[in-house]
């Protein structure tokens, strides 16, 4: 059973913590909420131009007008579908005074003909000074529109309460075109938001399962390479100490594949005290004088993996790139923080590492120690030794946070 921890994983990869890998989305295009949002906004502008063409064919106008109206009636359409993509309120601004003055055209000139049988039209350009202008500019001219609509009934005779049937019902048709639009555009966004975040949580599991298995099996993998050439090297005059390396070989290769299984289930706990235990076994395999100080009280699992994992990191390092004759190790808890310090001899000054923190594994110590509340601290010391310094409160605030959840 996983602890606590464990199932609060932080979904921000720096934090070095599992999360589910999730598989990206299909495109926003393709996904049904979007796909159904720009159906519903289609259906809404089909069924005003359905209710405006019923109109037309009702007017008692010629064929030749009715024919001529229909014509008009598609165009306007067309430039709604226009207005109405989403995103359409960032074209040039001389292009949408031009489909707009197009449209307030299209909108005010058959009235003359068909009178107020198109003044379902106007609900059109109201929705799409909405959507095309900056608010200060839209909203006055979205109220002109609405009370223009009170003259066509006043100029056929009809009672004053038809007037203001037809503008409040333009005012609802463009606001309700508005609110579609902008609907759809904001589930279309909502949908590619999603799928970023999806394919950001694919990178970061997938940083993380490298990170750990670089953390987890550098030091073991170093170790069963170092003891194997002093295997070598023992085997003609001295089998029986030979046999005994070659037992801590298979006790390290064991352990490398527990680290594996580790790293796939997404549960790796270190213990700094064991670590400090193999590392001095390491050392002083490979003949290096080792000195460790301890004085740990409870440790959080964050911090007792992320100062493991740094200990693991410094003393594989410390056998790549040193020829070390002495290495201390201090781990000491005081006043609430835990601090690690490894220290050795023999620094190699030909070598030079590539990054701030002196290559890819600090690096992930780095990010490790940053996540817990911590700090790391690597490079030339005193005496020409060399020295790593990590410091994290002994209860982290991630992990007192995932208790307390």
């Amino acid at each position: 059973m996983m602890d606590s921890h464990d199932r609060c994983d932080s979904a921000d990869e720096s934090r070095g913590n599992r999360r589910e890998a999730a598989t990206p989305p299909v495109p926003g295009s393709d996904l049904p909420a979007p796909r159904l949002a720009r159906t519903i906004l289609i259906a809404a502008l089909l069924s005003f131009a359905l209710l405006t063409t019923v109109n037309i064919l009702s007017a008692g106008v010629s064929t030749t007008a009715e024919t001529t109206g229909l014509l008009l009636l598609l165009m306007i359409l067309a430039l709604q579908l226009v207005h109405s993509v989403p995103g359409g309120n960032r074209a040039p601004l001389a292009r949408k005074c031009l489909t707009l003055a197009v449209q307030a055209l299209l909108t005010y000139l058959p009235l003359l003909l068909f009178q107020t049988f198109w003044a379902t039209m106007a609900g059109y350009l109201a929705g799409s000074l909405l959507l095309l202008l900056p608010p200060r500019v839209a909203w006055p001219l979205y109220g002109v529109v609405g009370l223009s609509m009170l003259i066509p009934p006043a100029l056929d005779g009809r009672p004053v309460i038809d007037s203001i049937r037809l503008a409040q019902s333009s005012l609802l048709t463009g606001f309700v075109l508005y609110g579609l639009t902008r609907l759809t555009e904001l589930v279309t966004r909502l949908h590619a938001a999603r799928g970023e975040l999806a394919r950001r949580a694919v990178t970061g599991e997938r940083l993380r399962f490298a990170r750990d298995l670089h953390d987890l099996l550098g030091y073991s993998l170093s170790a069963i390479a170092l003891k194997s050439e002093l295997i070598h090297r023992l085997i003609p005059a001295h089998p029986a100490r030979a046999m005994k390396e070659v037992d801590e070989v298979l006790s390290i290769a064991e352990q490398s594949l527990a680290d594996v299984r580790k790293v796939a289930g997404g549960f790796h706990d270190l213990s700094l005290r064991q670590e400090i235990k193999s590392a001095r076994s390491m050392l002083d395999a490979v003949g290096i004088d080792v000195r460790a100080e301890v004085e740990l009280g409870p440790l959080s699992p964050h911090v007792d993996t992320a100062l493991a994992t740094t200990l693991r990191e410094a003393v594989t390092n410390l056998l790549r790139h040193s020829n070390a004759s002495r290495c201390c190790i201090e781990a000491v808890q005081l006043d609430g923080l835990v601090r690690l310090v490894v220290e050795n001899d023999g620094v190699d000054s030909a070598h030079h590492a590539p990054s701030p923190y002196g290559g890819s594994g600090l690096g992930n110590l780095h990010t490790r120690m940053t996540a817990v509340g911590g700090r790391l601290e690597s490079g030339p010391w005193k005496d020409g030794t060399f020295r790593l310094l990590a410091e994290v409160p002994a209860q982290s605030a991630s992990s007192t946070a995932c208790v307390g959840g």
